[in-house]
């Protein structure tokens, strides 16, 4: 019974001192193996090492009938996320691995593929150089912005409908990254060949995917990877700026949205650009993000007569947010999402805008934080309430995480 209770006190400690350690930057697209504070082991020849880390968030959401009736069309209450994230390396740690895998069923694609998909990434590494490094396996593509910040590095409960209607996701497949200074300007230059068809993939048609991104930061880099997290909680003293874009070509892929949606019997071909820059000056942070998305044919009709259409259009997501206590940890922001969808599906969707507010209390940077959010919902351009189309809804929900 000693021993138990040592145990468990043990184990306690370990958790208690990983949430009150210095905050870490996670990155998608390099493991984290320095300066790592929390749950770690390494061999005694130093040719193994391994960080544990996880993080959830509790989430209680409602959604009203309309912009003038209140009662409520859907409640969620539900862990919205559960991860447990492994990184390290083997042999040196030039060759590093990072892995990521989801417990509750939003994180798993579960709807549109029937499939319980527990893997999120798995990939291995392999450095160059600091600056140069390739990647094979299954993880983010280099695609917007919102996209490649990690979910847990959100000023919101939830990324922008932008990002939600037109992201290009995770995918398996080769990246290669490279980050020089050109004169005194750091640049990010990213690209992948994937497989196209996300993460539920076994078997793979002929065509692929093929994204890149470049970014530039003209200020010089930000602290402590700020462009990578939504919000100043660095409280940068001199201004800060990141401009970043990209395209995606995802060739005869078998789901509608390419990397994710439901599968379909006629394949598409989709063209998705994006663009976006993030801001930061002593408290304040703006971001902007304006994705496209072109469909040859973006309505497809199966042999069984089944009728399906990928999104085709454009839209913009603009967040404004002010640390207004620096040492408390309180934070106001802003959102506004414009989706416009193109005359060739106007049939089935409608121009869709999304007011929306947040305060945050943030304990220990992203991985402690209570949210709570606001959101008007406006269909077709009207504002007026009583249009059809129109609702409220509100979201709380506490990040924990190390």
């Amino acid at each position: 019974m000693t021993k138990i209770l040592f145990s468990g006190l043990t184990v306690f400690s370990i958790l208690l001192t990983a949430l009150t350690a210095l905050a870490q930057r996670e990155h998608d697209e390099r493991p984290t193996i320095e300066n790592f504070k929390g749950i770690q082991y390494a061999g005694d020849d130093s040719t193994f090492y391994i960080n544990f880390r996880f993080r959830m968030q509790s989430r209680l959401k409602y959604t009203s009938v309309g912009g003038d009736d209140l009662a409520a069309e859907s409640f969620e209450a539900r862990i919205r996320r559960l991860r447990l994230r492994m990184d390290g390396y083997i042999y040196n740690p030039k060759f590093s691995y990072s892995i990521q895998l989801g417990f509750t069923r939003g994180d798993q694609d579960v709807d549109d593929t029937d499939i319980p998909n527990l893997v999120r990434d798995a990939v291995v590494f392999y450095n160059f150089t600091d600056n140069f490094y390739v990647a094979f396996g299954l993880n983010k593509l280099p695609g917007n912005r919102q996209r490649v910040n990690s979910s847990g590095e959100l000023q919101f409960a939830e990324r922008s409908l932008v990002n939600s209607t037109f992201n290009v996701d995770r995918d398996f497949g080769i990246k290669a990254y490279y980050s020089p200074k050109i004169g005194s300007i750091p640049f990010h230059f990213k690209g992948a060949i994937s497989t196209g068809e996300g993460r539920a993939a076994n078997l793979t048609d002929d065509g692929l995917a093929y994204t890149g991104r470049a970014e530039f930061l003209p200020l010089g880099e930000f602290s402590n990877g700020g462009d990578y997290y939504e919000g100043d909680l660095e409280y940068e003293e001199l201004p800060k700026l990141s401009i970043g874009g990209g395209y995606s070509y995802n060739d005869r892929t078998t789901r509608l949205h390419g990397q994710t949606g439901k599968y379909i019997g006629i394949p598409l071909s989709l063209h998705t650009s994006f663009y976006d820059a993030i801001l930061k000056y002593r408290g304040w942070a703006y971001q902007v993000e304006y994705m496209k998305r072109g469909v040859d044919d973006p309505i497809t009709i199966d042999s069984e007569g089944e009728m399906a259409y990928a999104f085709k259009g454009q839209g913009v997501n603009q967040q404004l947010s002010y640390l207004i206590n620096r040492d408390a940890g309180y934070e106001l922001a802003g959102r506004y999402t414009w989706i416009k969808p193109h005359d060739d599906i106007r049939v089935f969707e409608t121009q869709t805008e999304v007011v929306e507010l947040g305060l945050t209390k943030y304990f220990r940077a992203h991985r402690l934080k209570l949210q709570l959010n606001a959101h008007y919902q406006i269909s077709d351009g009207t504002y007026r309430i009583d249009h059809t189309g129109n609702h409220w809804g509100g979201t709380f929900q506490i990040e924990l995480g190390i």
